[in-house]
């Protein structure tokens, strides 16, 4: 990809090298789950008129509690020459997604709001809840963030075999598709139809979801390729690549377990790398709707 040089995102939020701090939901969670027993004795009680006493009087001095116990050593560590070129990347990738569907919502007369990439290490603490590196990039609907930990592009060149710089932008463009998905309501309406359904249902609505966030991710390769002159010859192959890898399919084979259709989430690597090329070779977001198709 010919992406040096190119406009960054102002959207990035970068954690790497930060302790993890529970978020305000997490610590409200936390204050529900233990109230009633804080309510119940007398102790509790005290407890907890000195808990909120301590609190906001520090945040009226201007302290933030969730600092005080630092980081470790291993969180303080520096960023690598290479680590800062990757978030670098990124930063590129995302500003040209912006781009994209700035315009393309504007054609539909919607206007696009710009989804927050937060970059950390090993761990990470969401609106959605906290995840380990283990599970990959996410996106989380609750602050519409996408979540990345670039150690992941190690993995997906080391162990899925899927090496090269638009493998790794069409992850991130997967996780900005679904972001659109939640702007237009596709997410909702899946959690809706959701509720109270069997596992085997749940996981087919899943896989339609990943899907049309391939095709997304698709669309947004169309327009890197043509409006922004992004891609380079191979390109698209590492792209498809990267599709094929994270198939449900291949990757319930490489851990050497057996293929269970309805246990997939994602779809198959053929479906995956056919929703992106209809995404790809159209550029037209009309063209997405797995949900009505015949997979």
């Amino acid at each position: 990809m010919d992406w040096r040089g190119r406009r960054q995102s102002s959207n990035i939020e970068d954690r790497r090298g930060q302790p993890l701090r529970a978020g305000g939901g997490g610590l409200l969670l936390l204050l529900l789950r233990i109230l009633p027993w804080l309510l119940r004795t007398r102790a509790g009680r005290v407890v907890l008129a000195v808990g909120v006493v301590g609190f906001f009087g520090a945040r009226m001095l201007g302290i933030d509690l969730l600092q005080l116990t630092g980081p470790t050593p291993s969180q303080t560590a520096s960023l690598s020459a290479e680590e800062q070129q990757l978030a670098e990347f990124v930063s590129v990738v995302l500003a040209d997604t912006e781009q994209t569907w700035q315009r393309v919502f504007t054609e539909y007369g919607e206007r696009y709001e710009e989804p927050v990439l937060v970059l950390f290490s090993q761990r990470v603490a969401s609106a959605c809840g906290s995840a380990s590196a283990a599970v990959g990039p996410f996106y989380c609907p609750a602050d519409r963030k996408v979540y990345l930990d670039l150690s992941f592009f190690q993995d997906l060149e080391r162990q899925l075999g899927a090496p090269g710089d638009f493998a790794q932008a069409y992850v991130v463009a997967h996780e900005v598709g679904h972001h659109i998905q939640t702007l237009l309501g596709i997410s909702q309406e899946v959690r809706a139809t959701s509720r109270g359904k069997s596992a085997a249902v749940v996981n087919a609505l899943s896989v339609r979801q990943e899907l049309q966030a391939d095709c997304l991710a698709g669309v947004w390769g169309h327009a890197a390729h043509n409006y922004s002159q992004l891609l380079e010859p191979g390109d698209l192959e590492e792209a498809l690549q990267a599709a094929a890898a994270i198939g449900d399919d291949r990757l319930q084979k490489r851990s050497g377990g057996e293929v269970v259709p309805d246990s997939f989430t994602h779809g198959t690597s053929a479906q995956r790398v056919a929703w992106f090329k209809r995404g790809f070779e159209s550029g037209d977001m009309g063209q997405c709707d797995t949900f009505s198709a015949q997979l």
